[in-house]
């Protein structure tokens, strides 16, 4: 009988500064623990990461005990929750799903409305804003990964998806992710 897996979520956010990856990877791998998930960006001057470690209950409990000292040394706020691995359910389907816009405010709330109302959930979502090519207009992409479940007719929710990105005026691709 294998031995259960204990996983932990770090939540950290600070003045961006080089070396927190370093620092943050270093005391996780010191503990005797692994990072197995991660994300990490810079938003405006702030650094935010999210990380899954695995590890032992005990090397997880010392990490957890560190978490102040690593707060004052490096400057972070840092939050931390124990968790489940991820359990995949056989019957979620994963999509791609592809916006771009002009931006506006809402974009998000709008996308985020259309897949709740069909039980559909958002896994992974990366927003960002630029300015075009040639005209400098701003603009706003979505790229997100959601799991549909297999009981709703794919090619229908397709041809929703697209007219209901139409009549909002964005640019939309949904697709299967491959792999």
């Amino acid at each position: 009988m294998s031995t259960p897996k204990n996983y932990l979520v770090i939540s950290a956010l600070g003045k961006d500064q080089p070396g927190i990856v370093k620092a943050l990877s270093r005391k996780i791998l010191d503990e005797g623990c692994n990072i197995t998930d991660s994300r990490m960006t810079v938003l405006g001057g702030e650094f935010a990461i999210l990380l899954l470690i695995e590890g032992p209950w005990n090397t997880l409990a010392k990490l957890e005990s560190a978490v102040p000292e690593l707060q004052e040394d490096l400057g972070l706020t840092i939050i931390c929750k124990r968790t489940e691995g991820k359990v995949r359910s056989s019957n979620l389907l994963p999509y791609m799903v592809e916006v771009v816009s002009m931006d506006h405010p809402g974009i998000v709330n709008q996308l985020a409305e259309f897949f709740s109302e069909r039980d559909i959930n958002i896994e992974d979502m990366v927003t960002n804003c630029y300015s075009a090519a040639h005209t400098g207009t701003p603009m706003f992409s979505v790229h997100m990964s959601v799991g549909i479940p297999s009981e709703i007719h794919i090619a229908a929710l397709r041809e929703e998806f697209m007219d209901y990105c139409d009549a909002l005026n964005l640019d939309a691709v949904i697709e299967p992710i491959k792999g």
